[in-house]
């Protein structure tokens, strides 16, 4: 079993992609795949200012600077109508991340990689709650290409 690893850049990384996608209603994919390499470097690399300010702000640049439109994609309504826990952006961030420090390789094309993966999509059901399963059992679906038990 791995250690428990962090890294609070690559947290607010995929917290600033499921914030935007939750915002403009668009899957993660959408999103990496909009703001591109470059951009998803810069959030990286700059992840330690940006943090400091408000995720709202952060958000609405990169939605002006990406142009990213609106979408429909909307992974809550069901829990709200059964008044169940929606996960934080930042859990969901936290997901992400604990996936990504698993993989060997470059972390931006890793991040393409997942959100671009069938894990993407298992991560976003929240109504299967495949996302609060263990950080090791995520990583060896995705190496799988299946959802394990």
């Amino acid at each position: 079993m791995i250690e428990s690893i962090y890294d609070n850049d690559l947290l607010f990384t995929c917290s600033l992609i499921e914030y935007i996608g939750r915002v403009t209603k668009n899957e993660g994919s959408l999103i990496v795949n909009t703001i591109g390499k470059n951009g998803l470097d810069r959030i990286y690399q700059d992840a330690e200012v940006m943090h400091c300010e408000n995720i709202e702000a952060v958000a609405n640049e990169f939605i002006i600077d990406y142009n990213i439109q609106s979408g429909s994609f909307d992974n809550t309504v069901e829990l709200e109508k059964h008044n169940l826990r929606i996960p934080s952006f930042w859990d969901i961030g936290r997901v992400y991340m604990d996936l990504l420090l698993r993989l060997q390789g470059d972390i931006i094309n890793n991040i393409i990689e997942v959100y671009n993966s069938y894990i993407s999509k298992c991560i976003d059901d929240y109504i299967i709650g495949f996302y609060y399963c263990n950080p090791e059992c995520i990583y060896e679906s995705y190496r799988a290409g299946e959802m394990l038990d």
